[in-house]
This record gives structure tokens, sequence and C-alpha cells, in this order.
């Protein structure tokens, strides 16, 4: 099934801003691509000798004007950069900046940023993984760390990028002033480290982050398994889970015994846990394994190949699949929005000069430049956050960051994740950090006068996003038609595992299983050849960081329209779209190799002199990447999450503060993007449980009594 159509098929998210992308890196090219997939007006500058995201221009060129610029095209590159409204550049690659004119949005993405001990240096994507403690975290306990050959951190670089441009762009529509904005892979990989950099945070801190494979810290079994056919991923999150999944495979004493009764108890036992799962599933196929958990209400998922796309029913229900003219198979837009969904991507447009000049002087309309007072990109913005653990509220803070007013809605017992360990002064690290900026209010929705409080709020406020269990909050009678009947302004994001208009409905989801229905596990191999997720849950940050575009996007959109709509975004649909680059049999893997040294490991792009390679393993990674690099060689250390924190790169960006509040200072993260006149900033800590009862409440109520009688019926049993 296909996304729904805009009534207008010239109807588009945002307006035909002409974008010039000049940067040669992957990141720019996927800006570039989420800014056209939006109705944006793209023309990606290719350079004949380009590295980068030319190996990979046949996909991330889709929907652009392409561009294969030459000696002698110098002047109409100046004047393409003169007149685009965003210029994306990547200055660690190409060269120096350049000059912004006053209106213009200039976003520079660069694998380190403009300032600390490593910047302009031009590292790749893997040596970043390297460098931001992920490649550390990915690969089997008893084994070297691995490569994740999909450039993850380059796509999360464009996400970010795309929303500091939209985010410019509306500062500029409202006050009239351009802005440059920055974007740093570095920032990026430390910020998709939060939930395991969460744990070197407060009195109960980890030494470091090590690697559990395809394991979980905190429960059991959660791992990837042998069937007949093929590899399933299995995720039990609780004891009542355990206890359902011993019925399945006919072992109901596991469930009482001492060794697996609890969750600590099987995490300490994970491989004897294993061992049970292991000898059932090996008599099962893939596909009746996913039956029997599927009606068990129990996580799990295959782990699909990637043979010239990823083959998984869902991806193709959703339209997520396309074959261009050409015969290449491509993703559609993982932006679906109801009233502007993103543009499904064709075969790439090749210009010539005077097609380049034709783009220029067929430049679409714009809206004029305001003259309101510089003020944050969502200032005035209110934002309803009803999310748990990772993606909406790692969303929401980004929102918070770019000076929306979040109200984070939670349980009377809490969002989950405020007891998710370790534990500093009776609240999660994890929810500490990922959670600042934002105030909390208690709302129990099982009750009538939750609801009521619920729908006033609604009324009054422009963004809900929420990442339950798809049709929980419908249930409820919040449902996106409810909430549009509500208020025709909101925007609804929902965010989900498979989607709320899904072959799996209420089919549970985690992250780990995501990465495995998306492709992205069966790209990423052990040396023995077992499938590994990424150490990072690259599932949760990347949906994240998409649901950010998107809700910028459709607040732009509302403000031309009036009109609101709903997001539903599928973690699936977004993974899949990054794997990408390896569709159509792509030669996508990096030249690059792990070699274990005396202290740990390095990563090696090319070859390695033989005569070196007889006694590295005897060096330290500091003499080894030494060593290479004065041989004319490519090397970095790979580094541990706790060596990656205390770096000074990380000091120096800034990457990670405390902030005070009664109860005292605690941790928060900087966010991966940067705007050089209105600078996202997260100014307060984590909120305590219903902290902010009285004050959002009360103004709701002051609200109310000054409505007319007619329009109270929704606000009721709110004071």
């Amino acid at each position: 099934m296909m996304p729904a159509a805009p009534a207008n098929p010239q109807d588009a998210a945002l307006p035909p801003y002409l974008v010039a992308e000049l940067g040669q890196r992957v990141g720019a090219a996927v800006c570039g691509a989420l800014l056209a997939q939006l109705g944006m007006t793209v023309i990606a500058v290719e350079d004949a000798d380009a590295h980068g995201k030319s190996r990979f221009s046949r996909q991330l060129a889709a929907g652009k004007l392409r561009w294969r610029r030459s000696g002698g095209d110098d002047a109409l590159m100046a004047d393409l950069a003169a007149a685009a409204d965003v210029v994306l550049l990547s200055s660690d690659l190409d060269g120096a900046g350049r000059p912004a004119r006053e209106a213009q949005i200039v976003c520079d993405i660069t694998a380190c940023g403009s300032d600390g001990p490593l910047a302009g240096a031009p590292l790749s994507d893997v040596e970043i993984q390297a460098l931001a403690g992920i490649l550390h975290t990915n690969g089997l306990p008893d084994g070297m760390p691995v490569v994740c050959p999909v450039p993850i951190v380059e796509y999360l670089a464009g996400l970010n990028a795309a929303a500091a441009v939209i985010a410019g762009l509306r500062v500029r529509r409202k006050s009239g002033t351009g802005q440059e904005a920055e974007v740093a892979l570095y920032d990026c990989g430390f910020a998709a480290m939060s939930s395991l950099i969460a744990r070197l945070f407060g009195a109960n801190a980890a030494a470091d982050v090590g690697r559990i494979g395809n394991r979980h810290g905190l429960s059991s079994p959660w791992n990837v398994f042998r069937a007949r056919d093929g590899w399933v991923q299995i995720c039990t999150g609780s004891d009542d889970q355990w206890q359902r999944f011993c019925q399945v495979i006919g072992r109901a004493e596991l469930a009482q015994h001492p060794d697996f009764a609890s969750s600590v108890a099987r995490v300490a036992n994970n491989a004897a846990v294993d061992a049970a799962v292991q000898a059932w599933i090996v008599t099962q196929t893939v596909e009746g394994c996913i039956a029997a958990l599927t009606a068990a209400s129990i996580a799990g998922g295959a782990i699909v190949p990637v043979d010239q796309y990823p083959r998984e029913p869902n991806l193709d229900y959703r339209g997520m699949i396309g074959r261009a003219d050409d015969g290449v198979y491509v993703p559609a837009s993982p932006l679906r929005m109801n009233r502007t969904p993103g543009r499904a991507p064709g075969v790439p447009t090749d210009a010539d000069r005077a097609m380049v000049e034709g783009a220029l002087r067929a430049r679409g309309a714009v809206p004029a430049p305001g003259s309101e007072p510089l003020a944050s990109p969502l200032a005035g913005i209110r934002v309803l956050e009803i999310g748990h653990y990772t993606t909406a509220p790692a969303a929401a803070r980004m929102f918070a960051a770019l000076g929306a007013d979040v109200i984070k809605i939670e349980p009377p017992e809490g969002e989950a994740a405020r007891a998710w360990p370790p534990i500093d002064r009776g609240q999660s690290t994890f929810y500490t950090v990922t959670n600042s900026g934002k105030r909390s209010v208690v709302l129990d929705l099982g009750s009538a006068a939750g609801r009521d409080r619920l729908r006033a709020l609604i009324a009054q406020s422009d963004v809900l996003i929420e990442n339950m269990k798809p049709g929980a909050l419908a249930r409820r009678g919040f449902g996106a038609d409810e909430i549009a009947a509500i208020n025709p302004r909101m925007i609804y994001c929902g965010i989900s595992g498979f989607g709320a208009d899904s072959r799996y409905p209420g089919r549970p989801a985690f992250d780990t299983v995501v990465q495995g229905m998306s492709g992205l596990m069966h790209l990423i191999r052990a040396a023995d050849g077992t499938p590994l997720k990424t150490g990072i849950s690259a599932a949760d940050v990347m949906g994240a960081a998409a649901a950010v575009v998107a809700v910028l996007a459709a607040l732009e959109e509302r403000d031309r329209s009036t009109c609101g709509q709903s997001i539903d975004l599928s973690m699936q649909d977004i993974m899949a779209w990054a794997t990408q680059v390896a569709w159509n049999e792509a030669d996508f893997a990096p030249d690059t190799q792990v070699l274990r040294v005396a202290d740990g490991a390095i990563l090696v792009t090319g070859a390695v002199d033989a005569a070196l390679a007889e006694n590295i393993a005897s060096l330290s990674r500091a003499e080894a990447v030494s060593r290479l690099r004065a041989g004319g060689g490519r090397a970095v250390a790979v580094v541990s999450p706790a060596e990656m924190m205390a770096a000074e790169h990380t000091r120096a960006r800034g990457l990670h503060f405390t902030l005070s509040d009664e109860r005292g200072a605690w941790p928060s993260l900087g966010v991966p993007l940067r705007l050089s006149k209105t600078p996202p900033l997260i100014t307060r800590p984590s909120p305590k449980l219903g902290r902010d009862n009285a004050a959002v409440f009360g103004t709701l109520s002051r609200h109310a009594a000054a409505m007319p009688v007619s329009a109270r019926p929704t606000l009721q049993a709110i004071s």
C-alpha cells in the first residue's frame, strides 16, 4: 500500500526552495535527498574525481538534478551558490566553506566540526564509528569489533542536517535572517550512544561499556538463533514474557527454575537460557517460529536478506520498495505524512550547464522573508510527548532544544525508563539524559478525568508525538481522527516499529527486531557468519531523527495551509531506507580492517605493509597508528565509550555537561546540530515526576474559565 497522495499533486510539505548540494559527503547527499522528498529543488553537484557520495550516486541522487561538473564551471558554481536558498557543504572534504548571503542557510556537514582538536580532519564514516565509541560496542563479547558497513553515522548527520536546514528556514521566513548551520558526524555518533553512555554517569556508573553481541544487558532471552531455514531474533522484555515463552517451547518448568525465574537470574545465566531457546528453534522454520512468538505477544523477527533490496512483506505492504524506469530498486520516502507525504524519488536527472542555468532562472515562488524579532525556531510551539525509552523522548528533547515548550505526559507510576538501571538519586541516568529540557505532568489516561485533561492539552498545543504500541492511544479515544477533531491544527506524529498502517497490527517490536527486519543485520556479520545488530540502538535514534525532520516540515506546511496532519513513521521503513546503498548488488562495503594490538584494536583503511603486519599485535594503539601513518597509511584507534567521553574533542564540542535544580546537578547531553544565530539550547535538567502539573493545568483552568460556555465541553474536569 502506497502512502496517501496529497489532494493536489503539486502540494508538498515545503516550498520549492533552491538547494545547492555542493558537499561531497554522503551526509550532504542524504540531507539533499530528504529536502527533495519534502518539496525542495535540489541541484546535486558531483566532482569528476569525487569521493564519498559519488559511490552511491544512483541511489542518493534520485529525485534531484545531478550536475557532474568539470573544469571551467567555476563561474556557474558561484552563481548557483549565490542564488540558492540553501547551500550544503562538506568543507573537510571540499575545502573552505563559502560566505553566506544574509538570507541564506549554509549547512556544513563535516566529520568533526569546526572546533576542537580534530576540527577539519576529513575522516570517514567508519573512522568516526571508531573514534565515537560505536565500533567498540559492535560485535560478539569474545570477538573483535565489527564495522557496520552501512554509513550509518553519515545518515544520522544527513537527518540532523535536514532538521537544521528546515529550522533555519523557519527562522528566515519569520525574521528575514539567514544563518550558518553545522553538523558533525562525531557529534551525531556521540548522540547515538545515549543509551550506552548513560551507564557511565552517576553514583552507580559502570567503568565502561563493552560488546554484548545481540544480547541485552537487562533482559534474557534476547539474541539471534538459528532456525531450520534461517536466523531469528527473539526479545523478551519481562518475566511475564519469559513465562509465556516457556509455554511456547514446551518447557514450562523453566519459568520457575531459580536460575531463570527473574530477569537478573537469566542475564547471569545467559548461556544456559540461550541453549534452551536454541534447542527449540533449531526444530522450527523461521515462519513457524515467528507465528508462535506473535501468538504469544513476544517480540521477534526474521533476519531478512538484502537480495537486490530487503525482502520483507511489510516493506512491500507500505510501498517502501520501488523500481525506477532504469530497473534499479529504490526506496520510497520514509516520511509518511497524510497530507504531504514525502515524494518518492525516481531516476536522477543528469544536467548540463544549460539545464543548471535554466533551473536558476526557473526558481519557484518561496515565502518572502519576514521582519519579526529573531527567535528560536520553535518559540511559541507547545509539544506534547507521550513516549517511553528512546524514539519519542529523543525527538521531543530536540524540539525543546529548538525552543519548544515540551510537556512530557507520564502515567502515575512514571515512564518505564525512569526505572532503567543504573539509578542515581532514585532516577535512571538514561531517563535523565534523554529527557532534559522538558516539563513533566502526570495523567491517568485510564480515568475520565485524565482523558479530559489530555483533550484540553491537545486543544491548546501544536504537536503530539508518541511511540506507544500502535492503537494504544486510539483505544483511549485519541486516534488520529479524534485528535484532528479536537484540534484541526495539531501535528500528530506516531513512531512505531512497523507503522500504524501495517501487515503486523499489534505486533511488538524492539530496536533489535527492527534492525533484523530491515536488512541491516544481514549486512553486519561476525567472523563466524552470525548476523549482528549495531551496539547503538540504530533504529531508535534514526526514528527519532526522522521524526524531527517530519514534524518541522509539517509545522512549516501548517503555517501556509492552517491545517495539521498525521505522520505515521515506521522504524522499519527508516532503517530499510538507510540500507539503500547496499541495494542492487552494490559494492558498498568500506575497504577497512580491524586489527588487534596490545591494548585493544585499531581500524585500518587499505592494505597494511607485510613487515608491520607481522608484529603489529605487540604494539600499542598509539604506536600502531603512528607507524601506519608514517608509512602513508590511514589508521585510527578503536576507542571505548569511556575513552570517548573523556576525549578532548568531546569536551571541546560541549557534548556533555551538567544542569542543576533543587535536587542537585544532573548530567545532560548536547544535540548534534548547531545554528549560528539561534543555537539549540538545553537549559533545564530532566523533570521530577509530575513536577509541572500545577503550572500546566492551572494555566488550562484559567484559559477554560475565559472561554464561552459552548467551547468548554472538551475542557471540563481540568481543575
